[in-house]
């Protein structure tokens, strides 16, 4: 076995990856004149995997100091030039989970840029000035105002759907110092001054019974029944009912699409004129008053008055333990979806996705196939042949299922969400092929097979 592969080996069995992930909002509000109106919530980056761990035992057992190992970075717009004055400067610290976090708490777009969306762009670099690479988020909307019309579904952007994230955040008096966030810590729900969650936003039918809660697609609309989840721990608020917000009060006859960055504010299911609400970092109930001059109002206080806007996030994962160079990570490719031409002896499988490059190859398991480049979004390659992972493999008597990876030429590997499985064909393994070590009894094993492997003894299917 070669060192590349022994390599790949042992990585498969002890995958030390190492994730880049750039939590940030859908929208941003542009800033006019001097004014500065940072971006809210602020984009968050967060390290995580043993690969980082693994990196800075490296750097201890080649004798460097222990400031050499520790990332920094510096976060900025896209198009903003090279200079650090326009970035803002990141400082990373290990939470309890083991991750690293930095958030941008001053990036602003000012009116003198006048594209419509951007990117923010991240630089990481090892403190003793080793470059990590650079990455780039989903793509970011501009807008002038939360619009305060009547909101449209043709603006169907800037609308809020079922199934889609968001954050929540509350300004006590508008002063930008007294933000908080929904976010979950310790498995509960709190106010956080510091992080914030994204959840999953949800419609659910009002019908459900205890605990089951179905779930529709559509857009959000107030006086909706909705559910929140978060998207990291799972933990989900019961089901509830959003109201638009106007000068404090709940508005409860309003029919009209949830739009970004509009406030809001959130009834319990079945009780009335009880609201989330949030007391200093804690999460509670508040009662709203009833308005008497208007029986369609109820008269909420700051802490249930919340804003509401679609987040997005962008990940990153390679591992650098086999790289032989100290070449940037990035671009890290990525495979959006697989197509299998062929079958039996010659199977070719075309790769589609983003950033690929010539010094990539498709690796299936521990074996390195042949892999022709086309373009960055497009590559094909040779399906290796089942006997390449071993003699015993050529009588396969079930499925087996080997994880697919990009490996760059130097070493650097990028796990996917794609593996692919060999299925054995009937027709293949009949009994007189079979080694004496297989019994004639594999027949009644063989027949369950599908029949739909029986043209190619291939299947791809995504991993979630």
């Amino acid at each position: 076995m070669d060192t590349m592969r022994d390599g790949v080996c042992r990585y498969l069995q002890f995958p030390a990856d190492q994730t880049v992930l750039i939590l940030h909002a859908k929208v941003a509000q542009k800033s006019y004149g001097n004014e500065k109106r940072f971006f809210c919530p602020p984009p968050c980056i967060y390290l995580s995997g043993s690969g980082w761990k693994l990196k800075q035992e490296q750097f201890q057992a080649g004798g460097m100091e222990d400031l050499g190992y520790k990332v920094c970075g510096y976060m900025g717009l896209d198009g903003m030039g090279t200079s650090h004055t326009e970035t803002q400067k990141l400082s990373f610290e290990e939470q309890a989970d083991c991750k690293k976090f930095s958030c941008a708490k001053a990036l602003y777009i000012s009116d003198a840029d006048k594209r419509k969306h951007f990117q923010l762009i991240l630089k990481l670099y090892f403190s003793n000035g080793q470059e990590i690479g650079t990455f780039y988020s989903k793509m970011i909307k501009v807008i002038s105002k939360p619009s305060q019309k009547k909101q449209s579904l043709k603006n169907a952007d800037l609308c809020i759907s079922s199934g889609s994230k968001v954050s929540l955040f509350n300004r006590l008096r508008s002063q930008t110092v007294s933000t908080r966030y929904l976010s979950v810590e310790g498995g509960a729900f709190v106010a956080s001054a510091r992080q914030w969650a994204s959840f999953m936003l949800y419609l659910v039918d009002e019908g459900g019974s205890s605990g089951d809660f179905p779930r529709r697609e559509g857009y959000i609309r107030y006086g909706s029944v909705v559910q929140l989840v978060c998207t990291v721990t799972g933990m989900a608020l019961p089901p509830m009912v959003i109201r638009k917000v106007n000068k404090q009060f709940a508005l409860l006859e309003v029919d009209e699409p949830v739009s970004q960055l509009h406030k809001c504010a959130f009834q319990l299911q079945g009780s009335p004129r009880m609201y989330l609400c949030l007391s200093n970092e804690k999460v509670i109930q508040f009662q709203a008053s009833p308005c008497p001059k208007d029986a369609n109002r109820e008269l909420l206080n700051d802490g249930s008055c919340w804003t509401i806007i679609g987040t997005e996030s962008a990940e990153y994962t390679f591992n650098d333990s086999l790289a032989k160079s100290r070449d940037p990570v990035t671009p890290v490719p990525l495979i959006t979806s697989l197509e299998l031409n062929g079958g039996g002896d010659v199977a070719m499988l075309e790769v589609h996705g983003e950033c690929f490059s010539p010094c990539l190859k498709v690796w299936f398991g521990d074996v390195e196939a042949e892999t022709m480049y086309r373009n960055p979004s497009s590559m094909v390659c040779v399906v290796p042949d089942v006997s390449a992972f071993g003699s015993e493999w050529r009588w396969l008597r079930y499925p087996v299922t080997v994880p697919l990876s990009l490996i760059r030429t130097d070493g650097l590997v990028y796990a996917t969400s794609f593996s692919f499985t060999y299925t054995p064909e009937q027709t293949c393994l009949s009994s007189q092929h079979l080694p004496s070590s297989l019994s004639q009894d594999s027949d009644s094993l063989l027949d369950s097979i599908h029949h739909e492997f029986t043209r190619t003894n291939f299947h791809l299917f995504m991993q979630n």
